[in-house]
């Protein structure tokens, strides 16, 4: 499962690293640079939701895939706490809550050099039968 980077367009055009991946834990990193800004030179906030969803879902699967299921996105709520310009940005996501049904993860996206965060938003996923 740790090789997730090359099976999706979407993480490949985002530059999105996996270092760890786990039902309880997963860090990475994003790409955020020019490619990534609005109009107006700041790094557009449609990265860090998707970069939101993409470390949440990735953790709700790892936790429910050896029941047969597969964990799907029901709400996504991001915070944009300062602006950003260009550089690689950490992300952390974990578990709030693990249910039977459904499943909360919050994540932080932060800049490495300073720590200071940049985004954080929380996942609610719903757990349903794999579709495979």
């Amino acid at each position: 499962m740790t090789e997730l980077t090359g099976s999706s367009e979407l993480l490949r055009l985002l530059e999105i690293d996996f270092d760890e991946i786990g039902p309880t834990r997963v860090v990475g990193s994003i790409a955020a640079d020019e490619r990534h800004h609005q109009p107006w030179g700041l790094v557009h906030g449609g990265l860090y939701t998707t970069a939101i969803e993409t470390f949440a879902t990735v953790g709700a699967f790892a936790a429910v895939e050896e029941r047969g299921q597969q964990a799907v996105g029901v709400s996504n709520v991001t915070d944009f706490i300062r602006p950003h310009q260009h550089g690689r940005l950490r992300v952390l996501a974990v578990p709030v809550q693990q249910g039977r049904s459904q499943q909360l993860w919050q994540v932080e996206i932060r800049r490495p050099e300073d720590d200071k965060l940049v985004a954080r938003g929380q996942v609610r996923l719903q757990n349903v039968e794999a579709s495979r």
